[in-house]
């Protein structure tokens, strides 16, 4: 079975707010997914956080490397694409391209074995896993409505990040997580996001050491992106002192990048992005070697919900795994495929079991939001 065509589908219309400067506009087109089509119909669904345009031109380079290739052999076909793309960019959206592409190669063989991708990682360890809530920081009285809105959904795990954290004052900071700890109690899990990857981050290591030990007071899980992405030795400073978990990984792309992340030990938990990082080939690579050095990976989800299917199948096959992430409320998540994605009584996701990732495109959602 050979590769014969790609298709990509632009999504717009319901873009949820990412909490960048400007980041309100719902048109905005950060997300575009793939599909693989193969020379027997069989069609391989991935998603890539790329623009569209940024896709395409990134599939004029990789479609003479692709096209034609075996349909059945994502993990060869895709380390094929990234060394051939050597001299012509190492990561960025050229590899958020791949990463789309690998997603769908395996969801193709899946269909075509008619076994889940999960069995395909190596087999499940686990048929649920606990969703984190992922939501942005809001000024206390609205944030503790949000959060309490997530406990009714069912929520036992809810991470806040970016807009005023770390951008107004330590005060501020406190109030927040003082409110957060106050209103959904010590049951549930919370985790903090400063966002330390958003443009010109004013703070350093004092002020991530002196925070991480305000937020061990109020008992948060972990601390996401208090320092600059690169700064590994920075990272490294901090979970030296750190009364809590120390992430960081979403923006960064191939397992040569996380490599100083995990072997100098300068985390807790790294959170690739799979349809950034190099899809589920290179996310298995990296929660493996993750998992030699003691270091936890939980998939970044900030981004549709044939990322969070591919969270799932990756979770599921990783023995030390934990949470994913649920961006909530966010069309491109909840209504994008079929069938949607449910909390449990227990306020867990179940791991999809059809062929390939186990979800198919919703029609209705398409009408609304894809630009083919």
């Amino acid at each position: 079975m050979k590769i014969a065509a790609v298709r990509t589908i632009a999504l717009s219309g319901a873009t949820d707010d990412h909490g960048w400067p400007g980041g309100t506009d719902p048109n905005v087109q950060y997300n575009t997914l793939v599909e693989v089509v193969s020379d027997e119909g069989l069609v391989g669904l991935g998603s890539c956080y790329t623009t569209r345009a940024l896709v395409e031109g990134a599939l004029a380079l990789l479609n003479p490397h692709f096209i034609g290739q075996s349909a059945l052999e994502p993990q060869r076909v895709s380390e094929t694409l990234r060394q051939s793309m050597f001299w012509l960019g190492r990561g960025g959206s050229v590899e958020h391209t791949i990463s789309g592409l690998d997603i769908a190669l395996w969801d193709l063989w899946g269909k075509a074995l008619g076994q889940p991708v999960s069995k395909l990682l190596g087999g499940n360890y686990r048929d649920r896993i606990k969703p984190y809530a992922s939501m942005l920081f809001e000024d206390p009285p609205r944030l503790a409505e949000m959060l309490q809105q997530q406990v009714e959904r069912g929520f036992r795990a809810i991470k806040m990040g970016w807009r005023p954290f770390g951008r107004v004052s330590r005060k501020l900071d406190e109030q927040l997580i003082k409110t957060a700890r106050e209103t959904v109690g010590d049951e549930v899990e919370l985790m903090v996001d400063a966002g330390a990857s958003e443009q010109f981050w004013p703070h350093g290591i004092q002020w991530a050491r002196e925070t991480a030990k305000m937020l061990g007071d109020y008992g948060i899980t972990w601390f996401e992106e208090a320092l600059v992405p690169d700064d590994v030795e920075g990272f490294r400073q901090l979970r030296q002192t750190s009364p809590v978990l120390v992430a960081t990984g979403e923006v960064l792309t191939r397992r040569q990048s996380f490599q100083p992340l995990i072997t100098s030990r300068a985390v807790d938990i790294i959170q690739p992005d799979l349809t950034k990082c190099g899809g589920l080939t290179e996310g298995m690579r990296l929660a493996w070697m993750a998992a030699d050095h003691g270091v936890l990976l939980v998939p970044h989800g900030w981004n549709t919900a044939i990322g969070v299917a591919a969270d799932l199948a990756l979770s599921a096959a990783m023995p030390v795994a934990r949470w994913v992430e649920f961006q909530t409320s966010v069309p491109y998540i909840e209504e994008l495929v079929l069938p949607r994605f449910q909390l449990d009584a227990e306020g867990l996701l179940r791991v999809p079991t059809g062929p390939g990732l186990g979800i198919e495109l919703n029609p209705d959602a398409l009408g609304k939001y894809a630009r083919r």
